[in-house]
């Protein structure tokens, strides 16, 4: 459950920002976060009005692109060789 675990201000901004991207899947949340699609929708649930979860959630759901087994391999994008990897939860600077 998302009770257990105490993110700050600026890590749940994070989640809920990775959340509402089309193409960011909830296994890349678990990664750099360690919490499963249940519980970040807890976390929508409890950090957002309800007209916004709703709205995210009808948004979410069925999108094949939110869960990387069900993503087509087409929907990868380029990404360049200048951007930096994503290590842990801290983004590379140059």
């Amino acid at each position: 459950m998302v009770n257990s675990v105490q993110f700050d201000l600026k890590d749940t901004d994070r989640i809920i920002e990775m959340a509402w991207e089309d193409r960011t899947p909830f296994d890349a949340i678990k990664l750099q976060f360690g919490i499963s699609e249940q519980q970040v929708i807890e976390l929508m649930r409890r950090e957002m009005k309800p007209s916004s979860f709703r709205m995210w959630r009808q948004r979410v759901q069925g999108r094949a692109t939110k869960h990387s087994k069900t993503a087509l391999t087409s929907t990868l994008r380029f990404k360049c060789s200048m951007q930096k990897q994503i290590s842990g939860n801290k983004i590379s600077k140059r």
